[in-house]
């Protein structure tokens, strides 16, 4: 149903165990803690945030690598646990270090052969021509000069151009890309994220982009979920947050992006102070507050913020905004 979200997160929280001496409980690491949002048939969607923010447990519990501690996931209306083997063929997954993703024993012919074999997809005629196609979709072309190659062959370009044919080949419908380009040259990066705009727009997949650089963001991204210990804290389309930023810590991130012009070169750039919270023991309250300037006394250190709307479609959880 094209009227209806492609993916649907509601309250989803992920928690890990931590004990000592693999046996004594000492508490949970909140890597994920309370997370709603939806992403629609075609959409881009970019959530970005420090290291160490929950970005990629939330990404790989939307692919149900890690099963959600409480809340839930749907696809398409369903529910994520009873979709099993078909869920896996309808979402792509490009990781964050293209050598390590690819198994340096099979060239790539074999590494885009191993999905359609295991989902029993196709004739053998057939997967033949798909691996052709994706091939010459990301660009790696003549397909002869490369269909033999081993990972080692190929250069980190080349390499991510494998993973991301191999997160199409099935023809999936949702694309989750974890940081793609965060270990490419910057010479190859503007053409990696213009060749996931291509295939994003070509096949009107829905795609969840997580990264920590927002000079990135504006190449396809429709809108912007800016993530901070664990919690989202402003969702807003693209041009919007990047001109109207409300809350302190994306005003923050915006700040933090490299400034080529020469006359800035001796700028000095205010940042927050301190480090982001320990996912073990987040501090009550906003958890941006030990860190943010603008904070209300008695109520940002005390109460969680819920969600606010102070722009339409521009969201926001900052008392702030009340």
């Amino acid at each position: 149903m094209q009227d209806q979200a492609l993916i649907s997160v509601k309250n989803l929280h992920k928690w890990f165990e931590l004990r000592k001496w693999g046996f004594i409980h000492v508490g949970f690491v909140r890597a994920v803690d309370g997370v709603d949002f939806d992403i629609q048939h075609g959409e881009a969607v970019t959530f970005v945030g420090e290291s160490g923010c929950g970005k990629s447990t939330l990404a790989r519990t939307i692919l149900g690598l890690y099963q959600p501690t409480k809340g839930e996931i749907f696809f398409e209306g369903k529910r994520l646990q009873r979709l099993g083997r078909w869920y896996r063929s309808q979402v792509g997954y490009i990781q964050q270090d293209p050598y390590g993703a690819l198994p340096p024993f099979m060239n790539v012919r074999r590494i885009l052969l191993e999905p359609m074999v295991v989902n029993r997809w196709g004739t053998r005629a057939e997967r033949e021509r798909r691996i052709r196609e994706v091939l010459e979709e990301v660009k790696l072309t003549p397909v002869e000069d490369f269909i033999g190659k081993f990972p080692h062959m190929l250069s980190g370009g080349q390499q991510q151009r494998v993973v991301i044919a191999r997160s199409i080949v099935l023809n999936p419908k949702l694309l989750v890309a974890d940081e793609p380009v965060s270990m490419l040259d910057a010479s190859v990066r503007v053409e990696i994220l213009q060749l996931l705009q291509r295939v994003q727009e070509a096949h009107n997949l829905g795609v969840v982009y997580i990264t920590h650089d927002l000079s990135t963001v504006r190449y396809f991204s429709e809108r912007i979920f800016v993530m901070y210990a664990a919690k989202l804290v402003e969702k807003a389309p693209v041009r919007e947050l990047i001109h109207n930023p409300l809350h302190p810590y994306t005003r923050a991130l915006l700040d933090a992006i490299p400034d080529p012009d020469p006359e800035n070169a001796f700028k000095f750039k205010e940042v927050p102070p301190g480090e982001p919270p320990s996912l073990l023991n987040p501090p009550p309250g906003c958890r941006f507050h030990p860190r943010c300037k603008d904070k209300i006394e008695g109520l940002c250190d005390r109460e969680i913020p819920p969600e606010f709307e102070p722009v339409p479609n521009h969201y926001v959880s900052c008392w702030l905004y009340k």
